[in-house]
């Protein structure tokens, strides 16, 4: 059942202190964005890529390959790094967080889930061992936050309670069959351009190919005190198909709907220099640069939402056998399961999706 309309017919809050958007890849995250116009939304703040503060740390893990290891084969070091990883890029989001309150701002970060997600707690998903590594993993809080750090059962981040309670919350979802093919084909792309090999492309689809992440932390929002509301869910195939969804979800949020847009250029409205000055050194700006162009090439194409990318209908046995075709019996295979296995956390994140 969709969330009722007396939950969503509330009147505007007061603009957030804090905004986290949580995604997963190919949902239509970067689309939402581009509407929603946060880079020019005047009460709000935001670094040039809208979030993403805990890429640094993925992209470590997975090139490092730490993530394919076992944790009981994780060293010491390989612990250290990962604490370290994910301290530095929680201490840059407090960073930024605390000027736009100095600058009296709302901060916004879209974030994919899987990023932010405790390794142990991705490779006992994987596998179904039972891990011991959650505690060392888990990164310092500031004290501002409270003398304790709790985790409750549906919180399998890095971050505590405490910390996640000072954001409110919102969520983007896009159909399996759609999302996990698309991320696939960007990855294979990102391959193409030597940014991986195939090895990384099937490990990086399959780790990143569920809503499962999705689902705890929606969860864990709902059993929170003082959530007047559950968090907005955005279904992608809404945002196309019907985008006046958008001025709902700036009702729940507190974003100001006249700086909405709908249409735009067709090219790229950042400059490199600009969208990657926070990363370290030319070459390193001009990788992210280049793989950023490859991940969302339709959106900055684009004039306008193209409709296409949500089809009215959906028939996995028959995607299937265009995958089999596109990627081969194997990698379609890991799909079509990945699929399947990801549709009663997307059926029960629609089920909750905001609607008009």
């Amino acid at each position: 059942m969709a969330v009722t309309d007396a939950l969503q017919a509330k009147s505007a809050p007061a603009a957030p202190k804090r905004l986290l958007l949580v995604s997963v890849p190919r949902t239509a995250s970067n689309l939402l964005l581009k509407i929603l116009n946060v880079h020019e939304q005047p009460k709000l703040s935001t670094n040039q890529k809208g979030g993403y503060f805990f890429y640094p740390a993925f992209l470590s893990a997975t090139q490092g390959g730490t993530l394919a290891k076992k944790p009981s084969e994780w060293t010491k070091e390989d612990r250290q790094k990962f604490k370290g990883d994910f301290q530095r890029c929680l201490d840059e989001l407090e960073d930024h967080s605390a000027r736009a309150q100095k600058d009296n701002k709302a901060m916004f970060v879209k974030e994919h889930a899987f990023w932010f997600v405790n390794p142990a707690s991705c490779h006992r998903m994987r596998t179904g061992d039972v891990v011991d590594s959650f505690t060392d993993l888990r990164v310092r809080i500031p004290e501002s936050y409270g003398p304790t750090q709790s985790y409750t059962h549906s919180n399998e981040t890095v971050l505590s309670d405490e910390y996640l309670r000072s954001w409110q919350f919102a969520f983007i979802i896009r159909h399996p069959a759609l999302a996990w093919p698309s991320m696939y084909r960007s990855l294979q792309k990102l391959a193409a351009e030597g940014f991986m090999d195939e090895d990384g492309v099937k490990g990086s689809s399959m780790s990143n190919m569920s809503l499962r992440w999705t689902r705890l932390l929606y969860d864990w929002c709902i059993t929170q005190p003082d959530v007047p509301t559950p968090p907005p869910v955005v279904d992608a195939h809404d945002l196309i198909r019907n985008p006046e969804i958008v001025r709902k979800f700036c009702d729940q949020t507190g974003l100001d709907k006249e700086y909405l847009q709908f249409e735009w250029g067709g090219k790229d409205d950042h400059k490199k220099s600009d969208i990657w000055a926070d990363e370290a050194g030319d070459e390193q700006r001009e990788r992210h640069w280049r793989a950023a162009c490859i991940m969302m090439s339709t959106l900055e194409t684009s004039k306008g939402i193209v409709k296409d990318k949500a089809p009215e209908s959906l028939d996995i046995a028959v995607e299937t056998a265009k995958w089999k075709v596109e990627f081969g019996e194997e990698i379609a295979g890991l799909i079509e399961q990945a699929v399947w296995d990801s549709m009663p956390d997307y059926e029960y994140l629609k089920a909750r999706r905001l609607t008009v």
